[in-house]
């Protein structure tokens, strides 16, 4: 199958389509593969859904409705996830000399390290999610992981493991709902996801140091000023945890230690306090109300505020603005 060119790398071990953004975030334009030294994309057809818009730091991911395809001979410059969400097919797979066959069914996983070479042949309609991880996604989440410069995970051709299924869905629905937090709630469920396949699927498993206390005042206070400061920003887990000077997991935890709430949703509940603000003002409307809280669009504003508080923003502002007299 033909596919699109996209640009000239080479086939070492570091992907060179990742670039890091301007807070120094790597960013994967998509799930790409290398052939004949020139990064492709995965599969010819488009995705349904894609993280190319919100920009998950370390994480791309795809949600695809294939028909029977053959995916030709393909090296995985990134740590490769892949879950059939439905079509139970035979499908093989022809990777280091063998060729491996097997059935599909909903919950069929392919865990693919970066570097594997192989391709597919699909004899059926499948829906699937798949996903590159870069390799510092997991080597930055962990003090453990730290002072490494990759983490060599197992390969599997078919895997059913609910954790990373549950995982990579979430991620797909939060991307189908417009990603109204922004980009820090997929990038919290990415590094659950990272954590889990350090602890679970490194060829030499990592288990995390239990962490407790919270986090030390100062650090706190320089995150949550930040946060108040950022409302209307694209916040990302990466940016917290880099001004908390710690790992992604470890500034997780500890935050939520520390406030009795996950970032991802404390940033969201921050949002709904500064949209609270701005709707008692008569002179704001409700759409700038949202927009200037840091909500994508009208719509998902109204959906989270009516979530949280019960009520739409609408009802909310009548209690508060007096109607004009006649």
């Amino acid at each position: 199958m033909a596919s699109k060119r996209r640009s000239n790398v080479s086939q070492s071990s570091e992907s060179t389509q990742a670039r890091p953004s301007t807070t120094g975030r790597i960013i994967l334009p998509g799930v790409d593969v290398v052939r004949e030294g020139r990064a492709e994309r995965f599969l010819e057809i488009s995705p349904t859904l894609s993280s190319a818009t919100v920009q998950w730091g370390g994480i791309a991911l795809e949600k695809y409705t294939t028909p029977a395809v053959f995916i030709p001979r393909h090296e995985h410059p990134e740590h490769f996830l892949s879950v059939v969400l439905s079509g139970t097919v035979q499908y093989e797979i022809t990777t280091k000399g063998q060729n491996l066959r097997f059935t599909s069914r909903p919950g069929t996983i392919f865990l693919v390290p970066r570097g594997t070479v192989d391709q597919d042949n699909w004899a059926g309609p499948t829906q699937r999610i798949v996903a590159a991880i870069h390799p510092r996604l997991l080597t930055n989440l962990l003090d453990e992981t730290a002072h490494k410069s990759d983490v060599e995970l197992t390969e599997r051709w078919d895997l059913i493991d609910e954790h990373i299924s549950a995982l990579l869905v979430e991620m797909a629905a939060d991307l189908g709902d417009g990603s109204p937090a922004g980009a820090i709630y997929g990038e919290s469920l990415a590094n659950a996801l990272g954590v889990y396949l350090l602890k679970r699927y490194a060829v030499r498993p990592l288990t995390p140091v239990v962490v407790k206390g919270g986090l030390p005042g100062y650090r706190l206070k320089r995150v949550l000023d930040y946060i108040a400061n950022s409302l209307e920003e694209n916040i990302s887990l990466s940016q917290l945890a880099a001004i908390a000077g710690m790992s992604p997991h470890y500034f997780s935890e500890l935050f939520k230690q520390s406030t009795g709430r996950t970032p991802h949703n404390y940033v969201v509940r921050e949002r709904i306090e500064r949209a609270k603000q701005r709707l008692r003002d008569p002179k704001c409307s409700i759409v700038e109300a949202g927009l200037d809280a840091g909500f994508q669009n009208s719509s998902h504003f109204a959906r989270i505020f009516r979530r949280l508080e019960g009520i739409t923003p609408s009802r909310f502002r009548a209690g508060y603005v007096p109607r004009a007299k006649p």
